[in-house]
């Protein structure tokens, strides 16, 4: 394998670059390309068929143009829906992301739990699985905050997170009957992390205390880290991040996506 053989981390938009940020603690040489499926957002609204077809799609022909030694979907929903097909199409590892509901439920003590993700994630199966295995015993509060990804979105590209606005994605959550009692709550996209301070503030506002968020990029970087141990790193130039969207969006991303050490733009 080279050494610049690099490590392919896929996303619908920007939110995986939360999981970028802790790979890049753990394997600070290695060789990125970040590919951000801007043109097929949002994928939370999408239907499973929908999810499945595009990202299979694309990672089929990324993987073809790049020959990454991983690929990482840094999504929670295409990992839930299609990361079992991409595995089967591909002999490229791969490494999905799912929620974090064995590390929430380890940290909760009044076995109350939130989990936030985008409509499509929160009602899939691969859900009910982690929940029955991880989090016996303690409750689960689903919901799906679609609009979430639009603000985090927005605000890597230097826009105003209105408050109003995240208080009415989280008005679901904060209804059900237990929520007083939540006190961990699952980011289950990775857009959700970039919106950390945000939705503190509104959780501390509507339940006048703090709720531990968590997230599952540490653990993503850390698996990442172990499938590639003792191979061989090093970057030949600047790593990259490509869009499926329009070159012009992609541009004024240019500060943000510098700041991860994406210097290098282009279209896919």
């Amino acid at each position: 394998m080279r050494a610049d053989s690099p490590i392919l981390l896929f996303d619908s938009g920007v939110g995986g670059l939360t999981v970028l940020a802790e790979l890049r603690t753990v394997l600070p040489e290695a060789p990125v390309i970040y590919a951000a499926d801007v043109a097929g957002l949002p994928y939370g609204a999408k239907t499973e068929a929908e999810v499945a077809a595009r990202v299979c799609g694309l990672l089929g022909r990324m993987a073809e143009r790049w020959q990454p030694r991983l690929i990482c979907i840094a999504c929670n929903t295409a990992s839930t829906i299609a990361l079992a097909m991409v595995r089967d199409v591909l002999e490229t590892p791969i490494v999905g992301t799912v929620p974090a509901i064995k590390p929430a439920a380890a940290l909760s003590r009044s076995g109350v739990i939130g989990l936030l993700g985008t409509q499509a994630t929160v009602r899939q199966g691969y859900v009910d699985r982690l929940e029955a295995e991880f989090a016996s015993g303690r409750t689960l509060i689903r919901h799906g905050a679609n609009g979430l990804v639009a603000l985090a979105e927005g605000k890597l590209r230097g826009e105003a997170v209105d408050p109003v606005a995240v208080r009415e994605e989280l008005a679901g959550l904060l209804a059900h009957p237990l929520a007083e009692r939540l006190d961990t709550l699952v980011l289950a996209c990775t857009h959700f992390p970039l919106l950390t301070e945000e939705l503190g503030a509104q959780l501390m506002e509507a339940l006048g205390r703090q709720v531990a968020l968590v997230d599952g990029a540490p653990g993503i970087a850390r698996r990442i880290a172990a499938l590639t141990s003792g191979q061989p790193l090093a970057r030949s130039g600047p790593d990259r991040a490509a869009t499926t969207g329009s070159m012009e969006d992609w541009q004024r991303l240019a500060p943000a996506l510098a700041r991860y050490g994406l210097e290098h733009l282009d279209r896919f």
